[in-house]
């Protein structure tokens, strides 16, 4: 039957996704460690170069050497991390197209008004790899994140303190050495913090849902450049744990998308705190889209912003509503009850 002989190549491509990945990660892993040994390398040897005068012939073409072995070895790590790279696209695109003919297959059947006894367990499996795709392009996201900030500044704070261990002795230079080794430290410092935030605000145990979005809102307009307005209707006050972590989120991602898609110059959040209800708006004037054709299309394009939304939605038994028109802007509407 053809939608079983797809569902299986589905699973074979997948399967073969997983080691794709897991050998994407190792490559970008050894990526970062061969980064790391050929500035360090680079840092030994213009120290040498600063102080040529210092050091003997042995130990100026030792580092020459290993400083050239460094680029070698990083070379060869970045031509196979780039195949791995085109690998891993043509896979994940492989995956899409037989998962697209196997949706027409089972629209067609479905048209035909022909109900096979699987359809419930291949919906349920379709809505398993739905989430499942979520929960690993957020890792991804995570792991990305973690690279290229506080890993890659923790990095660098490893050559900086080479770099004073070779400058014991000289009070001038290790003076200016440790405010930069400082200031690096700050900066690694804000990373982490701010991906902390990213994850898991601590300030929305801790203070609430409208402090956070408060925190959160200005944040965002600062490093985005956007006008971004946050408006309080009603008594301030505390919301059940779970409809404020679920708020929350459905408000960072609609403002991600915002600056991600929309062209906006503008946005505005409206929290509405009711007694019975609490309902959340988050409108901006960017470009639109069609709202109709992307909720069409939502699974074939794989909208994972959109899908995260309703998701949450529908667990705390929510109601979100989008409408959107071709430039005239967005408005996202969120609506829970307060049992």
């Amino acid at each position: 039957m053809l939608r079983e002989s797809l569902e299986v190549q589905i699973t074979r491509l997948e399967e073969e996704v997983g080691l794709v990945e897991r050998r994407y990660r190792q490559l970008s892993a050894r990526i970062e460690q061969c980064q790391e040994a050929r500035d360090s390398a680079e840092s030994i040897r213009n120290l040498i170069l600063g102080n040529v005068g210092k050091y003997s012939v042995e130990e100026i073409k030792e580092a020459f050497d290993q400083h050239a072995n460094a680029l070698a070895e990083l070379a060869v790590a970045e031509h196979q991390f780039e195949e791995m790279a085109e690998r891993r696209h043509e896979t994940k695109e492989r995956v899409k197209e037989v998962r697209a003919e196997l949706e027409l297959v089972t629209e067609a059947a479905r048209d035909a008004n022909v109900h096979t006894p699987d359809e419930e367990a291949l919906t349920f499996r379709n809505a398993s790899r739905q989430v499942f795709q979520i929960i690993e392009e957020e890792r991804m996201r995570i792991a990305r994140d973690m690279h290229d900030g506080p890993a890659q500044s923790m990095s660098n704070l490893v050559l900086q303190a080479e770099i004073l261990e070779r400058l014991v002795g000289k009070p001038d230079a290790i003076r200016n050495e440790l405010q930069e080794f400082k200031n690096s430290v700050r900066n690694a410092l804000d990373e982490t913090r701010q991906l902390i935030f990213d994850l898991r605000p601590m300030t929305l145990d801790d203070l609430g849902l409208v402090p956070t979005l408060r925190k959160y809102v200005k944040e965002y307009s600062d490093k985005h450049g956007l006008s971004v307005r946050f408006n309080v209707v009603g008594e301030e006050r505390r919301l059940p744990g779970s409809v404020e972590g679920t708020l929350f989120r459905i408000i960072q991602e609609a403002l991600t998308n915002v600056q991600k898609h929309s062209r906006a110059r503008g946005a505005e959040v409206t929290l509405n705190l009711g007694k019975e209800r609490v309902m959340a708006t988050i409108r901006d004037d960017g470009q639109g889209f069609d709202v109709h054709s992307v909720e069409a299309n939502l699974a074939r394009n794989r909208n994972l912003g959109l899908i995260s939304m309703r998701e949450r939605t529908e667990l705390e038994r929510g109601v979100l509503e989008i409408k959107s028109q071709p430039g005239k802007g967005t408005e996202i509407r969120i609506e829970f009850r307060l049992d």
